[in-house]
């Protein structure tokens, strides 16, 4: 059964499949009468669709008026189309704040005002001596060790401030955050309170006396710790409102010294605070001078001292701008879509906010430009400037007291400093975490400069989660491991440093090792930042290990991905020390072809699935010899998909070898074609038109070598057929080649005397391989199958001027004119269209490696949820394409694994009815000729199918989806890909495992009427399906060839004739659904209409029956006959029918 969510959803469904259909089924009566009525302002007819709005003589030619003539100038210079300034618009007003809200907010910050004035002193005591604190309340520090000199005692503060992007008017929904300074007074303060934490033991224990008097006060509904942007030594106090305005506003509580009680030269990056006698129970070994400089604590105090400054600074620039708001505004929702902005490290709102106040300051921003334009500077500064090489400085003064760039260069890896020139606004921002900033920025400018119609949906609309943006994931867990991972590494001072967070301690020097091991097969390595937790204010603050899991995203180079070989120095350079030292047991010393003896590190990998996956080898080595964390504590999550579409016996290849080997066997047929002797005609080209000749068969073919004692023989034909005593045979797909060939003026001009040439090459075709290379052949009227190394081709001879021949229709008069016909259509789809696909697809998996396995994934699920008939293979290989031609936010996928994510979250979220897929295959449709496709498809809507898929071949009429899906199809694969997206996300992002990966490829069942249940002994197919079974019949196949190899039974498919034999008798009456790789169940859906009762007909009584209602004879289904014709259609086969009269009445 499929996952649980999906049963209910599935049913909401079924009245919005009908609205659908109805919607896109209008007649040609209804299109006509429509079009001839030009002068009325006609109503869509399609609800939904969009349409352009028609205007009176007079609008359209009315002269604008000033205020527009502005407006259209305005757009031209500061946005580049209007579509996107209404965008832009829509968007700021959805993440603005009302006004009604804004007094709602201010009310309740008054009275937390008065509140916090309110609140009562009390006596001065140790700080060590916490017994005053009530019962009810912890103090939300980890007070390790506890032992440390001071004094403390509550006083009111001496001024509450708003800081942050609430006074600014920056602030975006849903998560609306008011943070509140609270200014300590000096009393509370000592000198010395800057070292060893005293001053952060005195700020939480100020926070936990406040939170015990605010916690009674009904005005609030909750009173919660949590850590001010996940940093353990500080803690904030949030307040929210009691009642209905509980999710309204989150006010942050921020304690904070008095301005210039902290000498700032003690706060320098290169001072130590916190003594190691202190902190470690021990000094450094030395003179007592070499202590280690702590500067995130440094810059942790530094951060409080300087709020009030910072938001002065935002205030002055900002000021009236709106244009530098909303473009703040808009980064801000940039960030969040990308998940850039949470947690320790976190590239902030904040930020981003004082990176405009520096291109401001630098005039690369002008306080007129709009907020677009901003955006685009930030994005465009983002993608060009390395913070991590060259830091920027806010402050202006040349004071030469102040420390240098470079100082700050040493300490932390990205330097931006504020208008103090002390404090590094980037201290907590990891070097993994800056790239990938500027990584999502260049992606960004490059989607910009395309001015991509869906530009702004793509870059502010589309959420970017890790697991969908990066190839591979791993989890480390517990995180408890990165303690031990700290001894391993010495990273002492760190821990000290960092107040003993060991995750935060270990992240930096961890990332920098696994990108320097990964090297040249990774493109960006990013980190989770561990989420901000809230705690409630009677428990003690969590673990560092509580922080969740910490999980890396690695995006992947398809160029340098499935090399084997680690290249290293040459034995007697001094560099082989340190290369041996890094890869430890894994390095040792070859000899290579060209005579040089290099240390070298190899990795096992023989299939492209196992090469995929070396950097789970390279990432499990490393972790283990130098950080001490063993691999049962990497989880790591790249290829487990990847058994979903491996062969019978291949468990360690996903198949792209076996595909290989089919185009290496066509490859070679191909040039027996071309060197043909006897041929009337020569051959003018030889194109596969085949799945498996294009990488994109979920099952590739396998070599076929008959066992004779299960079939019976006909010798006479040299043939083999099954035998009704033994299970069904292997099922074999011949593969399609298209052989054309060249133009001779003896072709005759009639479509039937062309069909009797044709048959006639395929003769001589099937006698001249026999003779020349003693292949096994049989030749038909309309193709020759060819057997050759085990493989079965069918020849198909094709000449260029049939369909055009095949549309000419003569008058009466004897005039000739050209009308696509169903024949003309068909014949040019395969001889035409489908090579050619087959080519361009071929030469994308040559640039795009993981191309066959997202295509393979992809139309495995479909078909898992039974709806494969719906869709040809073509639309589907189309549809993964796009994720690869057009990946638009992403980068091109490196994994089957992400491709297959992406795949569902297209088709869920795209909007078929007003939009067509746009597949560029080979970069041919320039940017004018998709906005004229896109105009075209609007004024054809109602003539195209429900789902329009268009290449540079094919740019009007969708060839490959004519003939279906239906959109009660199209719209359940919507639903069920937007149910299983966040199954499998869910599963892939849980670290302890992703448990059953196979749920979200098992269909749910219970929306179906009647359930088929067939035998597995007549399913060739039987070892193909989800869930595998351990043990099935044997299909009559020998493991190599016999002496005389005949042509096996193909296309021999038992349930798929009985599939074809159901459609034809009651296909009126029912759809019927089955997953052709190994299903065992055909579900059956009654169609709605045909329950109605109808006037009896003589003519109409197949599968009906004569009932009276109402004094009248009335037909209607039989069904119980109906169910038994079921039954005897497949006697042999089918083992039982389930019929679910629960969810049907007659």
């Amino acid at each position: 059964m499929g996952p649980a969510p999906a049963k209910t959803k599935l049913r909401v469904a079924a009245g919005e499949l009908e609205v659908m259909e109805s919607a896109l089924k209008v007649t040609g009566k209804e299109g006509k009468k429509q079009s001839s009525k030009s002068h009325t302002v006609a109503e869509s007819p399609v609800e939904g669709l969009l349409k352009p709005v028609k205007l009176s003589q007079a609008e359209l030619y009315k002269e604008p008026t000033s205020e527009e003539l502005n407006r259209l100038r305005e757009t031209e210079s500061l946005f580049h189309s209007s579509l996107l300034r209404l965008q832009v618009e829509e968007l700021l007003k959805e993440v603005r704040l009302s006004e009604k809200k804004k007094e709602r907010i201010d009310a309740f910050l008054q009275e937390v005002n008065q509140r916090i004035m309110r609140v009562p002193s009390t006596p001065e005591t140790e700080l060590t001596d916490q017994a005053w604190l009530p019962a009810g309340v912890r103090v939300p520090l980890h007070q390790v060790p506890y032992t440390v000199k001071g004094c403390f005692r509550f006083l009111p503060p001496a001024q509450v401030t708003v800081v942050g992007s609430y006074l600014l008017g920056t602030c975006i929904r849903p998560d609306i955050n008011v943070d509140i300074a609270l200014t300590m007074p000096r009393e509370i303060l000592q000198d010395k309170d800057g070292l060893n934490q005293r001053y952060f033991r005195k700020r939480a224990l100020y926070l936990a006396h406040l939170a015990h008097h605010l916690a009674q006060d009904p005005l609030f509904g909750s009173v919660r710790f949590s850590y001010t942007n996940g940093c353990h030594l500080k803690p904030s106090l949030l307040l929210r409102p009691y009642g209905k305005d509980e999710r309204l506003v989150t006010v942050r509580l921020h304690p904070c010294p008095p301005p210039d009680f902290f000498r700032l030269c003690r706060l320098l990056p290169s001072k130590n605070n916190v003594r190691s006698a202190w902190y470690r129970g021990h000094s450094p070994p030395g003179d007592g001078s070499s202590e280690p400089p702590t500067p995130h604590y440094n810059t942790w105090i530094l951060q409080d001292t300087a709020l009030e400054s910072h938001v002065q600074l935002l205030s002055t620039v900002l000021g009236s701008a709106l244009g530098l708001k909303d473009g703040v505004a808009l980064l801000k929702v940039w960030l969040r879509q990308r998940e850039l902005d949470k947690g320790l490290g976190g590239f902030s709102g904040f930020l981003v906010s004082m990176l405009v106040a520096f291109l401001v300051s630098t005039r690369k921003i002008h306080t007129t430009m709009s907020g677009y334009q901003v955006l685009r500077s930030v994005l465009q500064f983002l993608a060009t400037t390395d913070l991590t090489v060259n830091g920027i400085n806010l402050c202006l003064s040349s004071d030469p007291s102040l420390p240098a760039l470079a100082d700050f260069h040493q300490t932390f890896p990205v330097v931006f400093l504020d208008s103090s020139g002390h404090l590094n606004l980037c201290a907590d921002v990891t070097a993994s975490t800056y790239h990938q900033v500027q990584h999502e920025a260049r992606l960004s400018m490059m989607l910009l400069d395309s001015k991509a119609e869906d530009g702004f949906q793509l870059l502010l609309m589309t959420p970017k989660p890790m697991i969908r943006a990066f190839d591979h994931i791993l989890h480390l867990c517990p995180l408890s491991r990165l303690q031990a991972a700290c001894h391993r590494l010495k990273l002492w001072p760190e821990l000290q440093d960092n107040g003993g967070d060991y995750v935060s301690a270990a992240l930096g020097p961890l990332t920098t090792l696994l990108e320097q091991g990964l090297g040249s097969r990774l493109q960006l390595l990013a980190h989770s930042r561990p989420p901000v937790s809230e705690w409630a204010i009677s428990q003690d603050p969590p673990k560092h290990r509580e922080s969740g899991t910490l999980t890396l995203g690695l995006l992947l180079r398809p160029e340098g991905l499935t090399s084997v070989l680690e290249l290293g120095p040459e034995a007697d350079q001094p560099e082989a020390a340190d290369f041996r030292q890094f890869w430890g047991s894994r390095s040792e010393l070859r000899r290579f072809q060209d005579g040089a003896i290099r240390e070298a590190v190899v990795w096992e990998a023989v299939s492209m699935s196992q090469k995929r996956l070396i950097p789970h080898q390279v990432v499990t080595h490393l972790l283990s010899i130098h950080a001490d964390i063993p691999d049962t504590c990497v989880h790591y999550m790249g290829g487990l998909l990847d058994a979903l579409i491996q062969g019978l016996k291949e468990t360690s290849s996903t198949g792209e070898e076996a595909l290989a080997a089919v185009v290496r066997c066509y490859d070679d047929l191909s040039r027996l074609l071309w060197g043909l002797e006897g041929l009337p005609l020569t051959v003018s080209a030889v194109q596969g038109a085949h799945p498996a000749l294009r990488y994109t068969e979920v099952f590739p073919p396998t070599p076929v070598w008959p066992a004779y004692s299960f079939h019976e023989h006909l010798r006479e034909r040299a043939s083999l057929l099954p035998r009704p005593d033994k299970p069904c045979p292997a099922y074999v797909e011949p593969m399609t080649v298209v052989c054309h060939l060249e133009g001779s003026g003896q072709w005759p001009q009639d479509a039937e005397a062309i069909r009797r040439v044709r048959a006639a090459f395929q003769l001589r075709l099937a006698e001249l391989l026999t003779q020349q290379h003693g292949l096994q052949c049989r030749a038909t009227a309309t193709h020759t199958d060819v057997l050759k190394d085990g493989f079965v081709f069918r020849i198909r001879v094709a000449y260029q001027r049939e369909p055009q021949i095949l549309k000419e229709m003569r008058s009466p008069e004897g005039m000739i004119s050209l009308r696509d016909t169903p024949a003309s259509f068909r014949l040019e789809k395969d001889t035409r269209h489908l090579p050619l696909l087959t080519s361009a697809l071929h030469g994308l998996q040559q640039q795009h490696p993981a191309f066959s396995g997202v295509a393979r994934l992809t139309k495995r699920w479909v078909r898992a949820q039974l709806l494969g008939e719906g869709f040809t293979d073509e639309s589907l290989d189309l549809v993964a394409a796009a994720l690869f031609l057009h990946p638009e936010p992403f980068t091109p996928p490196s994994s089957p694994q992400v491709g297959f994510l992406r795949f569902l979250f297209l088709v869920s979220t795209f909007d078929w009815k007003n939009n067509p897929l746009i597949v560029n295959l080979n970069n041919e449709l320039t940017v004018e000729e998709q906005v004229e496709i896109r105009s075209g498809f609007l004024a054809t809507r109602v003539q195209l199918p429900v789902m329009v898929i268009i290449t540079p071949q094919d740019r009007k009429s969708s060839v490959w989806t004519q003939d279906g899906p239906s959109p009660q199809i199209l719209q359940q694969l919507v639903v069920l890909a937007a149910e299983a997206l966040p199954v499998l996300e869910k599963q892939l992002m849980d670290p302890r495992g992703p448990g059953d990966i196979r749920t979200v490829f098992r269909p749910p069942l219970d929306m179906y009427d009647v359930l088929i249940r067939l035998s597995p002994r007549h399913i060739p197919r039987h070892r193909q399906a989800v869930d595998s079974p351990a043990a099935s019949f044997c299909r009559g196949l020998l493991s190599e060839p016999g002496p005389s190899s005949l042509m096996p039974v193909l296309g021999y498919d038992p349930p798929q004739l009985y599939l074809a034999q159901l459609r034809k008798a009651f296909g009126e009456l029912a759809l019927f659904f089955y997953d052709q790789h190994g299903g065992e169940v055909i579900g059956v859906l009654w169609n709605p209409t045909s329950f109605r009762p109808q006037p009896f007909k003589a003519s109409n009584t197949k599968g009906h029956m004569v009932v009276s209602q109402g004094g009248e004879s009335v037909m209607v289904p039989n069904i119980e006959a109906i169910l038994e014709d079921f039954a005897i259609l497949g006697e042999g086969l089918v083992q039982a029918v389930e019929a679910r009269s629960e969810r049907w009445t007659v």
